[in-house]
């Protein structure tokens, strides 16, 4: 009789609880990567633990998706674009741990950023330097509006700046006017690297800059694009981190933290490959060898300081960006 009046009294008490609910906030780009790794993720903690787990999910670019989460968003995991888009987390007070020192240094997938072009490259573009001659319609997005565009301005840079635009030699200001020759030949600067490549697919320019990992995603939707590897070209990668504060607060560490030890699976990575990501898992990167060329000067953003000090330098007020605009649109002398 007292079970029975309690029942009734707290009828809560004895519901049979439901799953327990993770979420994950992600940069846009690896949306169809994740949707296909959720499910093998809620099968191995099911057979692992015995328990269900509901995983919820929001998509956005990058850096807004990591300013969604530091305002409040309660993601308990964020794969994000850029390590800045994790510090940013980490300043907010809501990443605690150690996140790059544990497997690959924080980072779940790679990419490099490459040229899109027209199926069978009728214009014959093999390099950057293609990208400043005269009459070359170019695509690229705003570093200003994307943070994860950044990538593509800092490969041009960076890849000239290493004598890897001819004829622009390197050193001597060479890179500075290469960038300004080919924002010259910009047909539209997009918000985003998904919208160039969605504008390029449809058919404007000659040449688009993106990373490989959204050209071949566009391909996948069945655009007839190609890309082009340069000979140089930055190493593109994309971290991973429990949010310790919101894992901690909705319950789901244990949870938060196996699904991210489940991204550096050899059934997660092979994943990511097959929707357009260099793989961090060696063994997995050797079955797909065929499928992403070597480059053969491959380089890091930490050559210009990291994220934070090319966040100043490059995109910063008064910039290498805002400069190379400025001589973009001077008046002709």
């Amino acid at each position: 009789m007292a079970a029975t009046l309690l029942l009734a009294l707290c009828p809560a008490l004895f519901r049979k609880r439901g799953p327990l609910v993770l979420t994950l906030g992600a940069f846009s780009v690896p949306e169809e990567a994740y949707r296909e790794i959720i499910p093998l993720f809620q099968k191995r903690w099911k057979e692992m633990t015995g328990s269900r787990v509901e995983v919820r999910v929001s998509f956005m670019d990058g850096g807004d998706q990591s300013r969604a989460v530091a305002a409040g968003f309660p993601a308990d995991v964020a794969a994000l674009a850029l390590t800045s888009d994790i510090e940013r987390l980490e300043r907010a007070g809501l990443v605690t741990h150690d996140w790059k020192k544990g497997r690959y240094r924080g980072v779940v997938t790679r990419s490099v950023v490459a040229i899109a072009v027209r199926e069978g490259n009728p214009q014959r573009i093999h390099g950057w330097g293609a990208l400043a001659e005269p009459g070359v319609r170019v695509l690229i997005s705003h570093p200003k509006t994307s943070e994860r565009a950044r990538w593509s301005f800092l490969a041009l840079y960076g890849s000239a700046e290493r004598g890897a635009a001819d004829p622009y030699a390197a050193g001597d200001g060479g890179a500075f006017r290469f960038c300004a020759a080919v924002f010259r030949n910009v047909a539209a600067l997009d918000d985003s690297p998904r919208e160039t490549l969605r504008r390029f697919a449809g058919g404007w320019g000659d040449a688009a800059v993106a990373c490989e990992s959204d050209i071949l995603a566009e391909r996948l939707s069945g655009a007839a694009v190609e890309r082009v590897i340069p000979r140089s070209a930055v190493l593109v990668e994309n971290p991973v981190a429990v949010v310790d504060v919101n894992a901690d607060r909705h319950g789901a560490r244990k949870e938060a933290e196996a699904f991210v030890d489940f991204l550096w699976s050899p059934e997660a990575q092979e994943v990511f490959a097959r929707r357009g990501f260099r793989p961090v898992d060696r063994r997995v990167m050797e079955r797909f060898r065929g499928e992403f060329p070597p480059v053969p000067d491959l380089w890091k953003v930490d050559e210009f300081g990291g994220w934070s000090e090319v966040g100043t330098v490059f995109f910063g007020p008064g910039g290498l960006f805002d400069s190379v605009m400025e001589e973009v649109h001077a008046p002709a002398s």
